[in-house]
């Protein structure tokens, strides 16, 4: 059994977050349930588990705990939604963040 190695790609962001602030990339809505059905476009739901893009410094009170690459999971009206190079972002507050998973 031969092993392939994988190389993870990391594009590099002029987005710097500021303060408790993080920028993260949500993951796809899903298309089909488990059980195979498929979903129409206009019954997705919103994603709420994304990939940690950039974190900023923190705050003395309020230190950053999560770091790039992380996946994290975040409250449904959380962040706000912004497009960059083509592709859709989230900055949020780190406090919003619900879990690392």
């Amino acid at each position: 059994m031969k092993k392939i190695n994988q190389i993870k790609v990391v594009m590099k962001l002029n987005i710097k977050p500021l303060a408790d602030r993080v920028l993260l990339e949500p993951m796809e809505a899903e298309t089909k349930t488990a059980s195979g059905i498929i979903i129409p476009d206009n019954a997705k739901e919103k994603p709420q588990k994304a990939t940690v893009v950039a974190v900023g410094n923190g705050t003395k009170d309020n230190p950053i705990t999560v770091k790039v690459g992380d996946t994290v999971l975040y409250g449904k009206y959380s962040g706000t939604e912004l497009k960059f190079e083509g592709k859709d972002y989230l900055m949020m507050s780190e406090k919003d963040i619900l879990a690392i998973i």
